[in-house]
């Protein structure tokens, strides 16, 4: 089933008129880079009228790590703003698609990214540690192997996955592995080091049906995270691995500000955005867009839980 399109709000993109699908139900972008959008807060509010109700943003801490931890509060707070001003212009604005117009819950993922992995020294673990601890992290991430640019060594990048591996066991957190041109040495990997009780989300999916069955059956906490390239024409293997992943092992992402979806391939990607991502797997699963949307927002607040829902129950 389509998602309805129907008295849905068009905003600017850059350069572009964005219209976004009203799945029904909200969801979460359980993947973005806030710190590297130009506009945080107004992304933030884009996405609650668009029905994200959470937003997870990983925070790279050898990359300026204090945009996010100190500029967080300020967008949501400038978020709110420009949601109450949209409610007043709008007269009311019941059809924004986020209850009360509040912007969506942030919740900070933290680690270091394969690219960075020749950062990653004694000192570096003892900070991911207290950081985690600190910002009250909801995962680690995003950590694992990328073969594709080599931008650190490739035993830099075994050894840093293995120890975050071995922190997220320690510290109860779940992870989220970034995988490109290395997903049969991640899952060696995994299988090896064990994938931690708190979940495993596998970030921007890119394979086919097999390497998703691979990856589930590794352990229950696994969740397989859909990002545009789900959208992308030439992108079917990823559609077809679709079929394999049960909705309660299923994740939608931006990854914003990259891999905007189709029909916005090559616009900065945001968080309302994911909406798309969502859409797109129900059109391939033939099911109610809605359904899809709350299945991937339950699961994000299972795996993702806030400091105080740590021993809850969804």
């Amino acid at each position: 089933m389509a998602a309805d399109r129907d008295r849905v709000p068009t905003f600017p993109g850059s350069g572009k008129q964005i219209v976004l699908p009203r799945l029904g139900a909200p969801t979460a972008d359980t993947h973005a880079h806030l710190d590297m959008l130009a506009d945080p807060a107004g992304a933030l509010a884009r996405a609650a009228r668009a029905g994200i109700a959470l937003v997870c943003s990983v925070v790279d801490l050898t990359e300026e790590p204090e945009v996010t931890f100190d500029g967080l509060a300020g967008w949501l707070a400038r978020a709110a703003e420009v949601l109450a001003a949209d409610c007043v212009a709008l007269g009311g604005g019941e059809d924004l698609g986020s209850p009360g117009l509040a912007p969506p819950d942030v919740r900070l993922i933290v680690g270091v990214h394969p690219h960075n992995a020749s950062k990653y020294d004694d000192a570096m673990h003892v900070r991911l540690r207290e950081t985690a601890l600190a910002v009250g992290a909801v995962g680690l991430g995003e950590l694992g192997l990328d073969f594709h640019y080599d931008h650190s060594p490739r035993d830099a990048q075994r050894d840093a996955f293995r120890r975050q591996l071995g922190l997220a066991n320690e510290l109860g957190l779940p992870v989220t592995v970034h995988l490109r041109a290395a997903h049969e040495e991640g899952l060696a990997i995994l299988a090896e080091c064990g994938v931690p009780d708190a979940g495993c989300v596998i970030h921007c999916f890119t394979e086919g049906p097999e390497m998703a069955g691979a990856f589930l059956a590794l352990a229950d906490p696994v969740y397989i995270s859909l990002a545009g390239p789900v959208t992308f024409a030439k992108a079917q293997q990823v559609r077809d691995a679709l079929h394999v992943v049960p909705l309660d092992r299923m994740l939608v992402e931006t990854d914003s500000p990259f891999l905007a979806p189709a029909p916005y391939r090559g616009e900065p990607n945001e968080p309302a955005f994911a909406v798309l991502n969502a859409a797109r797997v129900a059109d391939e699963l033939s099911i109610d867009p809605a359904d899809v949307a709350s299945a991937c927002l339950e699961n994000a607040l299972r795996v993702f839980r806030s400091r105080g829902d740590a021993g809850a129950a969804l």
